[in-house]
């Protein structure tokens, strides 16, 4: 399928990395359709974007990164809403706000967003009573080994 990014033009995506989100983004309910993109010049950042809408994408980062034991727990019903049978199937992405001052980068550890890609079917889930910040500032992270092992899903690369 081709796509219209601004930021990237149009982008052809293979079926198989399109992601049907079960339970939106917040604050973005109307979109439903997300692909995963990788640019070297990011990394370890990907962007979620939109197929629905040219103009919204999302900066996001593998938690682990950030932090090595990053785990959240997940109740049965969520892993039945993704249909997921191969837990090693299930990739885990925080979404990250870049604001001017690039020092001040934050991740929502409290929201993640779990994708089966054995199915491509996604959900952002909402932590309650979580010991992960909303607001968790990347930047105290830098230079921590944490993450240097974990390994990356297979994004379209462009």
């Amino acid at each position: 399928m081709i796509i219209d990014s601004i930021r990237f033009g149009q982008l052809e995506i293979p079926d198989d990395k399109m992601i049907t989100m079960k339970r939106p983004i917040l604050g973005f309910e109307h979109l439903s359709r997300f692909c995963l993109i990788k640019r070297e010049e990011m990394a370890p950042f990907f962007w979620l974007h939109s197929i629905e809408d040219s103009a919204t994408a999302f900066i996001v980062l593998n938690p682990a990164i950030l932090q090595e034991d990053y785990r959240i727990e997940v109740n049965p019903k969520e892993i039945a809403e993704l249909e997921i049978t191969n837990l090693e199937a299930v990739e885990t992405y925080v979404v990250v706000t870049v604001p001017d001052d690039p020092s001040q980068m934050s991740a929502n550890l409290q929201g993640p967003i779990l994708i089966n890609s054995d199915n491509g079917y996604a959900k952002q889930l909402v932590l309650v009573n979580s010991v992960y910040k909303v607001k968790h500032m990347i930047m105290d992270e830098i230079g921590s080994p944490a993450g240097s092992t974990t390994e990356e899903p297979e994004p379209v690369e462009i």
